[in-house]
């Protein structure tokens, strides 16, 4: 199965894995909470292009891995599943908010990282190495250091 998703005119395959700690690391994901998230998910995934390949959590935070398309920044994903997931857990668990002092389900950070589905950084910079056909054809005109560990 071929997982990129097709356009008009690219072919992209975006996966991205976010981590949301809840607001103050309170330990409020049990069963029912963690059935209302995923349904909300998958209701997410059905209004907008991105798509839940796993969700997964700790009773204080939560994992996701996402599919997404390049038109959505990673921070509106961010958004538009931080934003929908609370109100609608909040809804169902109105005592839930109560708990949280009547403040935001998640903190306002996040985690977020992206996945190489088909190959890591060194397998990418050899690709890129050997595209003249062969060594001596391929010119490097920059390499830079990873950065923004600010």
């Amino acid at each position: 199965m071929d997982e990129h998703i097709y356009k008009s005119h690219n072919k992209t395959l975006l996966l991205y894995h976010f981590v949301f700690p809840a607001k103050y690391r309170k330990k409020i994901f049990d069963d029912a909470v963690d059935e209302k998230l995923r349904e909300v998910c998958i209701e997410i995934s059905e209004r907008y292009e991105i798509n839940f390949v796993e969700i997964g959590n700790d009773i204080d935070h939560v994992h996701i891995l996402v599919q997404s398309v390049p038109t959505i920044t990673v921070s509106r994903v961010v958004t538009i599943i931080k934003s929908i997931t609370a109100k609608e857990i909040f809804k169902e668990f109105p005592q839930l908010k109560k708990d949280m002092w009547g403040s935001s389900l998640w903190t306002s950070g996040y985690y977020a990282n992206t996945v190489g589905m088909y190959a890591g950084k060194d397998t990418i910079v050899n690709y890129i190495k050997n595209q003249g056909g062969n060594e001596k054809d391929y010119v490097k005109i920059h390499q830079g250091q990873l950065q923004f560990d600010l």
